[in-house]
C-alpha cells in the first residue's frame, strides 16, 4: 500500500506541474499580444502627430498665399486713390484697403497660431517616436523571451509526460482510474490528511478514518470525494520526555518548633 500511496503522490506532482506549464503556455501569446498592442498605439500616435504636422504645414501655404493676395489687393486700392475724382470714390476704395489689411491681419495672426501648434506637435512627434522605438525593442525583447520559454516549456513538458508514462502503469488500473477522474472533476485526484482534516478541501475527517490512515490505508473523503493518505513524515516531532518531578522538591524546608522559638 505504501508503494501506490508514494507513486499516487507522485503522479499528482507531476500532473499538477504540467497544468502549471501549461497554463503557463499558454498565456504566453496573451503577453507578445499586450506588447505588439502598445507598440501599435504609440506607432498611431506618432502618425497621428506627423499628420497633423503635415495639415499645419497645407494650412500655413494656404495662409500665406491668401495673406499675400490681400496684401497686394490693398497696395492696388491705394495706387488707385491717386486718381479718384470724388469724395465718394475715395471712401470706397479706403474701405476696401481697410477690409483687404484687416484680413491680411488675421490671417497672419492664424498662422502665428499655426505656428505654435506646430512647435508642439513637433514636441509631441518626437516624444511619440522614441516611445515607439522603446516600445519596438521591447517587443523585440519580448518576443525572443517568449520563443525561449516555449522552447523551454516543451522540454520539461516532455521530461514530465515521459515521467508520466513510466509511472502510470505502476499504479493498479482501479485507483488509476479514480485518479484520473478526480483530477478531471477537481484538479487533484489525491489529498493528504493531517491533524485529523483534510487538505483538500479543509473538512475534518471521522476518528476512525484518521485511525485507519495512519495505519497505511487509503480512503475517500466524505466531502470532497479525493483519495485521502496520511504521510508519517509530515507528522508533528514527540516531545522530549519530562523528568518526573521529585516529591517534595521545591518545597521551603519546614523549621522545628525549637527554631521557631
Amino acid at each position: 500500500m505504501q508503494a501506490l500511496i508514494e507513486n499516487l503522490v507522485k503522479l499528482q506532482a507531476i500532473e499538477l506541474e504540467r497544468a502549471r506549464i501549461t497554463q503557463e503556455t499558454r498565456a504566453l501569446p496573451a503577453e507578445l499580444a499586450e506588447a505588439g498592442a502598445a507598440l501599435t498605439a504609440a506607432q498611431q500616435k506618432a502618425a497621428e502627430a506627423s499628420g497633423a504636422l503635415s495639415r499645419e504645414e497645407s494650412l500655413r501655404t494656404r495662409l500665406e498665399r491668401e495673406i499675400a493676395e490681400h496684401r497686394q489687393k490693398a497696395a492696388r486700392f491705394r495706387t488707385q486713390l491717386d486718381s479718384v475724382k470724388t469724395p465718394a470714390q475715395a471712401e470706397a476704395i479706403e474701405h476696401e484697403i481697410h477690409f483687404e489689411s484687416g484680413e491680411g491681419d488675421r490671417l497672419e495672426n492664424e498662422e502665428f497660431t499655426s505656428l505654435e501648434r506646430t512647435e508642439a506637435l513637433e514636441t509631441a512627434l518626437a516624444e511619440a517616436r522614441t516611445q515607439v522605438e522603446i516600445l519596438s525593442s521591447a517587443h523585440d525583447r519580448t518576443r525572443a523571451r517568449i520563443a525561449l520559454s516555449q522552447q523551454e516549456f516543451a522540454a520539461q513538458l516532455g521530461s514530465l509526460n515521459a515521467e508520466r508514462e513510466a509511472l502510470r502503469p505502476l499504479i493498479e488500473p482501479e485507483w488509476l482510474t479514480r485518479f484520473d477522474r478526480l483530477c478531471a472533476s477537481r484538479g487533484t485526484g489525491l489529498a493528504r490528511v493531517d491533524n485529523q482534516q483534510c487538505m483538500g478541501c479543509r473538512m475534518g475527517v471521522r476518528p476512525q478514518m484518521w485511525n485507519q490512515l495512519r495505519e497505511g490505508e487509503l480512503l475517500t473523503c466524505d466531502s470532497c470525494n479525493r483519495i485521502l493518505y496520511w504521510d508519517p513524515a509530515m507528522a508533528p516531532a514527540p516531545k522530549d520526555p519530562q523528568p518526573e518531578p521529585i516529591p517534595g522538591a521545591g518545597r521551603a524546608p519546614r523549621k522545628s518548633r525549637s527554631e521557631g522559638a
